[in-house]
């Protein structure tokens, strides 16, 4: 899989194409995007989401032919992706091609869009706004940490709620920040690697979104282009106020 060629996808969009490489250590979401191009999915659709210094976001079906003003971004093919998370190597650098998902609380496997997916804009940070990224994302696992052991106690703090046993739920929860902590000795801080913080120093991108989202490509040329779009005028739900449509093809097919 190492030595296979990486395909490659030309977008066309309302303001000049950018063409992506797929990598192959996410199999399952290059064969699917892949698929869905070659099936004509794409043509059409908007880049329904658009937010500046962070990325632009399209692959909606119930984009095409949308009219003004409709709320969008929940649309897909009918089937959700398994994660492939390759983190530390694959993380979210400027022109990073990522899946889009729905949140951790109806979805904690992390499970993809079949269809949704997003382009990183993202910003250029200094070393102090990456330490304090590292402090943000180390207070994230720790509450995320907590909430899954919780989660493995449902019916327990459903059953000290409704007896409103005061005591109990403290105890309970006393235990849980315990074991939360001791989960946190044995993986330690959050730290970024000296790629990740070389890139987001010089080229950029959106750290805080790393090893939450499947990243399965990278934008190849066209980067200038995703950079106008990101800057594009938006309205209501983050949508731009002119539609910036797409086509896709595989390139050399």
């Amino acid at each position: 899989m190492e030595n296979k060629k990486e395909t490659v996808v030309v977008i066309e969009t309302t303001l000049g194409t950018i063409k992506v490489k797929l990598y192959n250590d996410t199999p399952l979401h290059r064969d699917n995007f892949i698929k869905l191009v070659k099936e004509g999915f794409y043509n059409d659709l908007l880049f329904h989401r658009v937010i500046k210094n962070f990325m632009i976001q399209g692959g909606d079906p119930e984009s095409k032919n949308a009219s003004a003003g409709k709320q969008l971004g929940v649309g897909g093919p009918g089937y959700t992706l398994p994660a492939e998370i390759k983190y530390p190597e694959r993380f979210h650098k400027r022109g990073a091609l990522s899946a889009a998902r729905q949140g951790d609380e109806v979805n904690p496997e992390k499970k993809s869009s079949g269809s949704q997916f997003y382009i990183v804009w993202g910003e250029v940070y200094s070393d102090g706004k990456l330490d304090a990224i590292e402090k943000q994302l180390t207070q994230m696992q720790e509450q995320k940490i907590f909430h899954a052991l919780a989660a493995t106690h449902r019916s327990e703090i459903i059953n000290l709620r409704r007896n409103r046993d005061q005591e109990g739920l403290y105890a309970l929860q006393e235990e849980l920040i315990k074991q939360t902590q001791k989960k946190m000795k044995e993986l330690g801080p959050v730290r970024l690697t000296a790629e990740q913080r070389q890139v987001y120093k010089t080229v950029g991108g959106t750290p805080h979104l790393d090893g939450d989202y499947t990243v399965f490509g990278e934008v190849k040329e066209g980067l200038d282009v995703v950079e106008k779009i990101q800057q594009v005028q938006t309205g209501n739900a983050d949508r731009p106020v002119k539609d910036i449509r797409m086509n896709m093809k595989i390139e050399g097919v």
